[in-house]
């Protein structure tokens, strides 16, 4: 049996950190979410954002947090480009469930009594939670519990980032395509060129 001592952050130090897992495939999280939201895929859940929050009830940063979580994922739900998953560790299902019912919220929440989702993110306090992008990559890493407000900006920050990266994709695919027909023009008209001199 693997046991782990989770302790609790400052919920006022909220800010992005560095991980290992930041540029990498995010470890996939498939589990029966205990609030009757149904079975949750990290994989399946690829073409939107989704916001994986590591917590526990007794935990009085991710108690304060959860307001902002509700607000984020009532928002995006209705949006339909990002979704929020918990994960709970050291924790009962009976305090989690009442947690939710008295608290709101109804995205999926999955049980992690083993610790393995917890040690394949390097979850080291709670709670911590990380950004994933559409193509699955986790994008950033956040402790000391989310605002609202913060999850808005990085969201947004990251939503410009990956339309830069399109853009300038499509600027240089524009460019080597124009490079290519002056090449082709290039050629083309020497060929004509020395095609005349031997008729000539």
């Amino acid at each position: 049996m693997l046991v782990t001592v989770l302790a609790t952050r400052d919920p006022a130090s909220t800010r992005l950190v560095r991980s290992p897992l930041v540029g990498r495939t995010a470890p996939d999280i498939d589990a029966a979410s205990i609030n009757d939201a149904g079975r949750f895929s990290l994989v399946d859940q690829r073409g939107k954002w989704v916001l994986v929050n590591f917590f526990a009830t007794w935990c009085e940063p991710c108690q304060a947090e959860h307001d902002d979580l509700v607000r984020f994922a009532t928002v995006h739900a209705a949006a339909g480009d990002a979704v929020v998953v918990s994960v709970v560790f050291s924790d009962q299902t009976s305090d989690v469930r009442r947690f939710f019912a008295r608290r709101g919220g109804d995205w999926p929440v999955v049980a992690d009594e083993d610790g393995t989702f917890a040690t394949a993110w390097g979850v080291a306090r709670v709670p911590e939670s990380y950004l994933v992008a559409p193509s699955g990559l986790v994008v950033g890493k956040i402790t000391g519990g989310v605002r609202f407000a913060f999850l808005q900006a990085q969201l947004a920050i990251r939503v410009a980032e990956m339309y830069a990266g399109i853009l300038t994709v499509a600027v240089l695919g524009f460019g080597l395509n124009l490079l290519l027909g002056a090449v082709e023009g290039r050629m083309l008209a020497w060929h004509r060129g020395a095609t005349a001199k031997e008729t000539a």
